[in-house]
């Protein structure tokens, strides 16, 4: 059963830090909708630190979580991208981004020691960010005679959607947006009305 709410984050950039043999790892918790803005984000700390060694990211975008992204940016792969990616995921979040900045110390800390640092770092990140739920929303869209204007404002007071716009002419013209799980009903209820 699809659920109405889903975990993501506000609009605070979490921020998290670990250093392990002289590498720095700055790591920065984003909530974002779109991969434009995942690219703008990431263009952002590509030339803020332009003199880092590795700009490792991971994103989660839609309320099915249906679209995400790992990338090591040139770290031993599956070291970088999927650690970030993991906690994320085991924070059940979505819409977030989180950007982990390497600056590396001279030393190697192998794949164990890679892993452990991103996954640290994305964490701290997380940590330091706010999640929020949201709901999950469907658009409904109806238009009517304007001799119906009281019969759909009962179901409106009945099922509370949101009223996204309106227009009154001859022909009303109306859109609202719904919880998902009550949205099929709504549409139900609408179109009942047009054949009283």
């Amino acid at each position: 059963m699809a659920t109405d709410e889903f975990k993501t984050l506000s609009g605070k950039i979490g921020e998290g830090y670990y250093t392990e043999k002289r590498s720095k790892f700055l790591a920065f918790a984003h909530h974002v909708v779109s991969v434009d803005e995942v690219k703008s984000i990431l263009d952002g700390y590509r030339k803020k630190y332009f003199d880092a060694r590795h700009v490792c990211y991971a994103y989660v975008l839609g309320a099915d979580r249906g679209v995400f992204r790992a990338n090591d940016d040139g770290e031993p792969s599956s070291t970088a991208g999927k650690p970030i990616l993991g906690q994320i995921n085991s924070a059940g979040l979505t819409d977030a981004l989180v950007v982990v900045v390497r600056y590396y110390g001279g030393v190697n800390l192998g794949t164990g020691g890679l892993i452990v640092a991103y996954r640290t770092a994305a964490s701290g990140a997380l940590a330091d960010a706010e999640v929020v739920s949201q709901i999950v929303e469907e658009q409904v869209e109806y238009s009517f005679p304007y001799v119906m204007m009281n019969s759909v404002m009962r179901v409106v007071k009945d099922m509370s959607p949101r009223i996204v716009s309106q227009k009154y002419d001859n022909l009303c013209e109306m859109k609202f947006s719904i919880a998902r799980s009550k949205a099929k009903a709504f549409r139900e209820r609408l179109r009942k009305l047009s054949f009283e």
